[in-house]
């Protein structure tokens, strides 16, 4: 693969990482570990980061922290989706089992 050249150096520029790589990966992460509102974000900006740096022809790098950020934001989003079904799920039986107690 060829960089493009640095101005008056000899030697090539490496790419430059998509600005929404790093950021798709913090998301996936967070949406993992702390917050799961923040997984479908991360789902969001690492697919968009991933299209942009396919299309960019080797100008833009990245593509590994993009590609975990959405792969975390995917699996960050499932997670989200079980823990409100089982909550909610968890209210409906409780709230069934209050009252046949007051019956």
């Amino acid at each position: 693969m060829s960089y493009p050249q640095q101005p008056g150096g000899d030697q090539p520029m490496p790419p430059q990482d998509h600005p929404r790589a790093t950021t798709s990966l913090v998301l996936g992460i967070l949406g993992i570990v702390i917050c799961g509102i923040c997984a479908p974000f991360a789902w969001k900006f690492g697919k968009q980061a991933v299209t942009e740096i396919d299309a960019s022809g080797g100008r833009m790098g990245g593509r590994g922290q993009a590609q975990a950020g959405y792969i975390l934001g995917i699996i960050g989003t499932i997670l989200l989706i079980l823990a409100i079904i089982f909550f909610v799920v968890l209210g409906i039986t409780g709230s069934l089992a209050a009252m046949d107690a007051n019956a």
